[in-house]
């Protein structure tokens, strides 16, 4: 028997102010999000896929967001513990992992909200499946790096980025574009029934994303010094730079870069507000 418990709690600001209300919700025996992602995980180890990222689930409390992220599989960070190995075929509950932790920004007001096993219909919603495997490609807690092993994360072909050159791996533009061999569409979806995987159909938002994430792919790839299978991590150290300290830049000295990524960025964040409400929706947060 699950038992819940909530309470209702009015947020008052710093002068006093009713700003809004919160519900603080227990529920005995609950089940956490890593159990859900973790089952996906199970799933594509029994069965031997192709590995191509790994994905540090992090905590299941907004608190510890910024330990949610991607790295290849060969990143001197994977030897530690704590990692859920990404495969071609459980990418897609990866991306809506990822999205769900990272749209919502964290607040004083729900640092300690937990996320929670949803309501697994989420998986046959195609917006929302899509929504989330755009807000992963383009987002910065996506740290795949071409030097660890093969960048299979290019949304891209050689031909929209006007290159001659070949990349290692097409997975992710085969992906979208329904271009997965007949044997490997089985692999990639839970339901064995589906013969044929479709091409991949975007929201208006999910769009501008790619759009503003094709300007730079391809300012990138005008560069003399360009990397063919450069990732989005790639592309921003690239620009960027680093401090002293080793650390990221968080600006360019290039205005064109500057101005792209901040159209990036933009339109991240529409895209972000088009995930959010889901987010409830399935019962990965209750609101």
């Amino acid at each position: 028997m699950i038992k819940i418990v909530i309470i209702k709690i009015d947020i008052i600001d710093k002068d006093s102010n009713y700003i809004g209300e919160k519900i603080v919700l227990n529920t005995d025996n609950k089940t956490p999000i890593t159990k859900w992602i973790k089952k996906y995980e199970k799933q594509s180890l029994q069965e031997k896929k192709d590995k191509i990222g790994l994905l540090n689930g992090g905590r299941t409390d907004f608190q510890n967001q910024n330990l949610v992220f991607l790295v290849s599989i060969n990143h001197p960070i994977s030897d530690f513990a704590g990692y859920y190995h990404v495969y071609k075929d459980n990418v897609i509950p990866t991306c809506i992992y990822i999205s769900v932790r990272k749209c919502i920004k964290a607040d004083w007001t729900n640092d300690r909200d937990q996320f929670m096993f949803p309501d697994e219909s989420c998986l046959k919603d195609d917006e929302f499946v899509s929504n989330c495997l755009t807000y992963v490609i383009f987002h910065e807690c996506n740290n795949i790096q071409s030097k660890y092993g093969v960048n299979h994360w290019i949304p891209f072909s050689e031909a929209d980025l006007n290159i001659k050159s070949k990349f290692e791996s097409s997975f992710m533009y085969d992906f979208i574009h329904g271009n997965i061999s007949s044997s490997e569409q089985e692999e990639l979806f839970t339901e064995k029934k589906k013969k044929k995987q479709k091409a991949i159909q975007f929201s208006v938002e999910a769009k501008e994303v790619f759009k503003a994430g094709k300007k730079l792919w391809k300012y990138y790839h005008s560069q003399p010094s360009a990397n063919v299978n450069a990732s989005f991590y790639d592309i921003r150290e690239c620009f960027q730079g680093r401090n002293d300290n080793e650390k990221m830049n968080n600006k360019s000295g290039d205005d064109t870069y500057n101005a792209l990524i901040s159209e990036l960025r933009s339109a991240q964040k529409t895209l972000a507000l088009k995930i959010q409400p889901k987010v409830y929706e399935y019962g990965f947060l209750v609101e």
